[in-house]
């Protein structure tokens, strides 16, 4: 039974070989398709649907349906037994449709008469295109083999599907990858950028879904599998020497490379009629829906595996890939499921935005996009699969929007914006030598936050007073094993050079929770955020902390140092950092090495606990940074990670106000500087409410101290601090209304 299938799928894809060489309209090819399948596979009805919009599936060819019912049947995702299939993924086949959950009728099809059903998704790499569809008057429930070859056909119609095999100038599709398509996401990044996509993983087109000669097809695919089975063993060689860890994961990707099963899958597809690339993607493709279905993340880690080999040898297969010879455009807008801070920092900051279908908020790509001010949108779902390189996009970090390949309508709009935006910087730019004080008279000092080399000429063009936060971590995020102390005292001096004798504080390693080093054994962590991270880390792994103090005490070569470290929950761990530092400095003045012409040590407060630490921790610590993001999130208890409820907590709640007044009394009282570091410092509206509430430094990425400092030096903090005192004394949960309302009336919100 098993041979007989193989040999009509077979006959079937050779039919349908015949059936594209013919030519002819792109509904005419449906039509004759839906036939061939019908008479081959003995039924009375075969359907194809396919996606009209994301939502909307619409029948659009069939044998045996009133032919009347092509293109006006339509339904939405999940809706009927064809909604259920392309939403689940899975085949739905039933001997008694009627009587199935969810079944809906559709009296313009005439399908009444048809008791059998079976539903086989078209999809294409795990993304859903559509449905094909059996249908018998005899309660049949299709046969293993009968499905095994239907779903033979889908596979090689989700590859006519993307290669435009149907377009139509009539009522049939229209081409993919041609017209214009806009994808929401989130903000990662603010900011707007036009120019052109640049694939980071250029998408292999298939364009011989069906073999001529399955020898030869099969005989392609044990040469590649060969190849990729030696750069795999390859790769394991060169690892071996860096990290244990490192070697189990290639362990665990060589033995994927080396299955007998999964080359025994795609040996049967190629048998089937299947050429070795759609071979290949037919197993990814199931893959991938496997790994959108389940909840194992060890299994989902496995899934990756195999679609990172299916990959791989798809490109050894067609010659495709990221070595395809083309050309970066000059004005490149990255687009990627998502990617690490190493590979996005060997692009440099020649890219005009990022586009990513996966990433957080947190993420590696988030704070260099950040530090490169470059906007980035994230969670952009489907925009791998439908850019190309080259096609136009337009990214609105603001607003969370990418639009592909727009029209002139969206194109004139965004660009209005963007000239907007551009005049805007203009008039910061003019405020660049002037302070930041206010109509009141106080002054508050603009720092600016950084974690490469490449921020630093920012100091002097976005009129920052200083580097309020170096991030250390993203020099260890960025490599595959530790760098060593000569490395970073050399990477230190040559920042505190850069800031040409301006106060760079630098923050101690921030690792864990979402930043995560290659080379240490990862944790097992049901609450990351909240676990085994930073200064955590440093007291437990001394080594590195003293490590990288050492390193910073020699970059000082004799300049005064300012040291700050992170995730400070308790006075006695701010304590033991600092004896770490002592430590330091007695060992280099031991060795007689040049010590800093001052230091001093701060924390920052990222956690409630802190803000109730004795009054002797205020006292004694040098100078307190506010860490907004982290402080933020554990006060309201709300994941920033988590997009559902990240959103709905806002700084200038009056609860939120009312801790952050606390910490500005006590600091007051101890005489200790505080400083307000986070995203929430580069907004105007709430840097200006930080600032009245006694906040007298913030920090922020560059391109926000203009818009800031050109809002603070409209205002009277005196006026602000009224507003905002008489909003919490009346009992209203936040303060931005009144705030905003008392700016729009005095006409200073641009």
């Amino acid at each position: 039974m098993e041979q007989r299938t193989e040999s009509e799928s077979r006959k079937l894809l050779g039919r349908l070989r015949a059936v594209m060489a013919e030519g002819g309209a792109g509904q005419q090819r449906l039509d004759r398709i839906v036939q061939l399948i019908a008479e081959q596979m003995r039924t009375e009805v075969c359907s194809i649907y396919l996606f009209r919009d994301p939502e909307t599936l619409e029948l659009c060819a069939t044998e045996g349906l009133q032919p009347e019912a092509v293109h006006q049947t339509r339904m939405r995702l999940g809706e009927g037994l064809v909604g259920r299939t392309v939403r689940s993924r899975r085949v739905v086949n039933t001997a008694n449709a009627p009587a199935e959950k969810g079944f809906r009728y559709m009296p313009e099809t005439g399908e009444e008469r048809y008791s059998s059903f079976c539903g086989i998704p078209i999809q294409r790499l795990g993304e859903p295109m559509g449905v094909l569809v059996v249908q018998s008057k005899d309660a049949r429930q299709y046969t293993a083999d009968e499905v095994y070859a239907l779903e033979v056909v889908a596979m090689v119609l989700a590859e006519m599907t993307e290669l435009g095999a149907f377009v139509d100038q009539g009522a049939a599709l229209a081409a993919r990858h041609q017209n214009p398509a806009t994808f929401r996401g989130t903000t990662g990044q603010e900011g707007a950028a036009e120019g052109c996509v640049w694939l980071h993983e250029p998408r292999v087109v298939v364009t011989n879904p069906i073999a001529e000669d399955p020898v030869a097809e099969l005989e392609r695919l044990r040469e590649a599998a060969e190849e990729l089975r030696g750069r795999v063993d390859e790769m394991l060689e060169n690892a071996k020497t860096v990290d244990a860890e490192e070697v189990q994961v290639l362990e665990a990707y060589r033995m994927f490379a080396n299955s007998r099963s999964w080359m025994r899958r795609m040996e049967e597809d190629i048998s089937s009629g299947l050429s070795a690339e759609a071979a290949v993607e037919k197993e990814q493709s199931l893959a991938r829906t496997r790994m959108a279905r389940s909840n194992d993340a060890y299994l989902r880690e496995r899934l990756s595996d195999l679609d990172d080999l299916s990959n791989r040898l798809l490109r050894i297969l067609s010659g495709q890939g990221r070595d395809t010879g083309a050309e970066m455009p000059d004005n490149p807008v990255l687009v990627a499921r998502n990617i690490g801070p190493g590979e996005l920092l060997d692009y440099g900051k020649t890219l005009r935005a990022i586009v990513l279908e996966e990433g957080s908020v947190g993420s590696h790509a988030a704070i260099v996009a950040r530090a490169w001010a470059i906007p980035l949108v994230i969670h952009a779902r489907g925009v791998v699969q439908e850019a190309l390189n080259g096609d136009v996009i337009l990214v609105d970090g603001d607003q969370a929007v990418a639009h592909l390949r727009p029209d002139d309508q969206i194109r004139t709009a965004f660009r209005d914006k963007m000239a907007m935006q551009a005049r805007a910087m203009e008039r910061y730019a003019g405020l660049r030598e002037l302070p930041a004080e206010t109509l009141c008279g106080k002054t508050i000092a603009l720092h600016m936050n950084a974690g490469l080399m490449a921020d630093l000429p920012s100091l002097q063009g976005s009129g920052a007073e200083g580097v309020g936060l170096f991030r250390t971590e993203l020099q260890f995020l960025i490599r595959n094993k530790m760098p060593k102390r000569a490395e970073l005292s050399a990477l230190y001096a040559r920042v505190m050079n850069a800031a040409e004798g301006k106060r760079v504080c630098f923050r101690t390693l921030d690792i864990g929770s979402d930043k995560v080093l290659s080379y240490m054994k990862p944790n097992d962590e049901p609450n990351p955020a909240m676990g085994w991270r930073a200064i955590r880390v440093g007291l437990d792994k001394t080594g590195v902390l003293r490590m990288q103090l050492q390193a910073l005490i020699r970059a000082a070569g004799g300049r005064p140092l300012s040291v700050m470290f992170p995730f400070i929950a308790q006075a006695g761990e701010f304590a033991r950092a600092r004896e770490e530092l002592d430590k330091a400095l007695e060992r280099e003045r031991i060795l007689g090495r040049p010590l800093p012409a001052s230091v001093e040590v701060g924390a920052m407060l990222e956690t409630p606990s802190l803000a109730f630490a004795p009054d002797r921790f205020f006292e004694e610590v040098d100078f307190l940074s506010v860490g907004g993001n982290d402080l933020k999130q554990f006060f309201f208890a709300a994941d920033r990670e988590n997009e559902r409820v990240r959103r709905r907590y806002d700084t200038l709640d009056a609860s939120f106000l009312a801790l952050l007044s606390q910490i500005v009394a006590r600091c007051e009282a101890a005489g200790t500087p505080l400083s307000f570091c986070g995203e929430d410092a580069g907004r105007p509206v709430e840097a200006l409410a930080l600032a009245a509430l006694g906040f007298r430094t913030l920090s922020m990425r560059p391109a926000s101290i203009g818009p800031v400092k050109h809002l603070l030096r409209r205002c009277n903090l005196d006026e602000v601090r009224g507003v905002i005192d008489e909003t919490r004394a009346a009992g209203e949960s936040s303060v931005r209304r009144p705030v905003v309302t008392w700016l729009t009336q005095n006409g200073w919100l641009i």
